[in-house]
Order: structure tokens, then sequence, then C-alpha cells
């Protein structure tokens, strides 16, 4: 019962540091195919076909989470998205 309670408290303390957010694109009826795709692959690093992809779920579900990572790597990416008039957020 106690390894039980240890291996728990372990669990629960690697959780906390491995924390990691992600970066949601929004749809909207505004930008392009095109544009979201040379967005993402400039700003989130995207190959063309992960662009593509995020941007069909994007437009099909609504939103997309498009990148993963600590908030200070994704803080800029999001800020990039939304200088180009995509709708983004960190979560």
């Amino acid at each position: 019962m106690e390894f039980q309670e240890k291996a728990k408290e372990k669990l629960l303390i690697e959780e906390e540091v491995v924390k990691q957010n992600e970066i949601v694109l929004f749809n909207d009826d505004i930008n392009t195919f095109d544009h979201v795709i040379d967005t993402l692959i400039y700003a989130c690093d995207h190959s063309p076909e992960q662009a593509e992809q995020c941007s069909i779920i994007v437009h099909y579900k609504g939103k997309c989470i498009v990148k993963t990572g600590p908030y200070d790597d994704l803080e800029p990416r999001c800020s990039k998205l939304l200088q180009a008039g995509l709708s983004a957020e960190i979560v």
C-alpha cells in the first residue's frame, strides 16, 4: 500500500515537470487556406503537408492544436499567428 502511494506521488511530480502548453488555431471566415498554410509554415515550422492538414482540421472542426511545447517557445509563435490575422491562443 505504501509503495502505491509513493508511486502516485512520483507520477504527479513528473506530470508537473513535463507540463506542455498548446497553441490552438481557430477557424474564421476571412483567411484563405493558402494564407493559413503559409503562416503555419512560417510561425510554427510546419511542413507544407502538416500545415495543410491543420488547416483542413480547423476548417471542418473549428479549431486545431497546431503546436505543443513550453510557453516561452509558443508565445512568439502565437504572436506571429495573431499578427498575420489568424485567431489563436495558448492553452
